[in-house]
């Protein structure tokens, strides 16, 4: 049985324009205007899971979707820089980004590596239940981008090579040990069965 994946992005907030790590914040108006645009041209879904962040569940509702927030979904855990924007902590802890940033197994900022998560995320895949249909995802771009990381058996190094845009679509199909790719389709594009 083949299992297919769609990993959506969430839409737009005033963190993600800030560069800013996930504070909890709303999707601002243009990105709900974009996602309810969106709405019902996702295909049709056996479940529907979300991510448990309030940009997550802000976007499948615009979405239309009714999903089960799923914490193994969740984004990264940034410990105590969460809220904090990537240019102040690049001023003040200049060498703990460096590392945070090259080495996947540091975490200076007292949360969750980069490897954590991606070992978290693949575990995930490893268990997802098959279905004879879709499974529709809302989740944060860095749990995409650790999601193809496993599924393609990259090296946690390449996380930080992975751009996932906001609002796009992004597919694994296969199962659990062999997944194939589609990546950043935009939500409102065609869908191939």
């Amino acid at each position: 049985m083949t299992s297919r994946l769609f990993f959506i992005s969430p839409a737009v907030s005033a963190s993600l324009r800030q560069a800013r790590f996930d504070d909890g914040c709303s999707i601002d108006d243009g990105g709900a205007e974009q996602a309810r645009s969106a709405a019902g041209s996702l295909p049709p879904a056996v479940r529907v899971l979300v991510s448990p962040g309030v940009r997550c569940r802000e976007t499948a509702a615009a979405l239309g979707l009714d999903g089960v927030v799923t914490p193994e979904l969740g984004g990264l855990d940034a410990g105590r820089w969460r809220g904090r924007t990537l240019d102040e902590l690049a001023a003040e802890e200049s060498e703990a980004v460096g590392r945070w940033l090259t080495d996947p197994a540091s975490a200076p900022h007292g949360g969750e590596s980069v490897q954590d998560l991606c070992g978290r995320i693949g575990r995930w895949l490893a268990t997802a239940p098959e279905t004879d249909g879709r499974t529709l995802a809302v989740v944060e771009p860095e749990v995409v981008r650790a999601a193809v990381v496993r599924a393609l058996d990259l090296p946690p190094t390449a996380f930080w090579r992975l751009d996932v845009p906001p609002l796009t679509v992004t597919e694994l199909s296969g199962r659990a040990g062999r997944w194939n790719l589609r990546l950043g389709r935009p939500p409102a594009g065609p869908h191939a069965d």
